[in-house]
């Protein structure tokens, strides 16, 4: 397993559509899953899509820890934690038109956070690392990442599904002058919606 360098915006790989992968078991796929994880071990990440390590193809890995739970708005099982997830060739499909906006970081947009719409209730599927089929129902946190992760493999990343580039910012700049944070978390409430965020390099 590698420690693999995580591509920032700009760089042309990020805005690539990732291609299928047609055999889950092959040799490079495998070594791919098993540096995705060990590069978001060592980030402190918790999603990574292949697109960001520089490999075309449609891989996601991503998790929900107990420690992100929101009033058991994670997911759609009441709440409960999503363990560390292998999802390839995923498909997502909204399962009704509510949006929320909830605070975004991404790896590849280092030290930055936005406001994110996002779909707040979907059915992701696919298949795993063993190619064994994945189909789940998720909402809340949950729901965010997993369409995070799954943009990155159509080349889109967090600022290009932003409605108020206003809200794009450093997080430090919030920490290091606490006055602006309550304006910033005014804009989210402002649309009367969710606050749920990935952490600034999560993703």
């Amino acid at each position: 397993m590698s420690i693999l360098k995580i591509a920032r915006m700009g760089h042309p790989v990020l805005r690539l559509s990732a291609a299928p992968v047609d055999d889950p078991g092959a040799p490079e796929i495998q070594r791919l899953i098993a540096d995705i994880g060990e590069t978001l071990d060592d980030a402190g990440g918790i999603g990574l899509a292949a697109t960001q390590v520089y490999a075309p193809w449609r891989v996601v890995i991503f998790e929900v820890p107990d420690d992100r739970l929101d009033d058991g708005e994670a997911d759609g099982e009441g709440g409960a934690p999503v363990p560390r997830t292998v999802l390839i060739n995923p498909v997502i499909e909204p399962l009704s038109d509510d949006v929320a906006v909830g605070w975004e970081g991404c790896l590849s947009v280092p030290g930055m956070r936005g406001a994110v719409p996002r779909f707040t209730r979907i059915r992701y599927s696919g298949v795993n690392e063993s190619g064994e089929p994945i189909s789940r129902e998720a909402s809340g946190f949950h729901a965010r990442v997993v369409q995070h992760e799954c943009d990155h493999l159509d080349g889109i990343l967090y600022p290009m599904r932003m409605t108020d580039m206003s809200t794009l910012h450093f997080v430090s700049e919030v920490r290091h002058n606490p006055g602006l944070r309550e304006p910033l978390e005014d804009e989210i409430e402002d649309h009367g919606e969710g606050e749920e965020a990935l952490d600034e390099d999560a993703a």
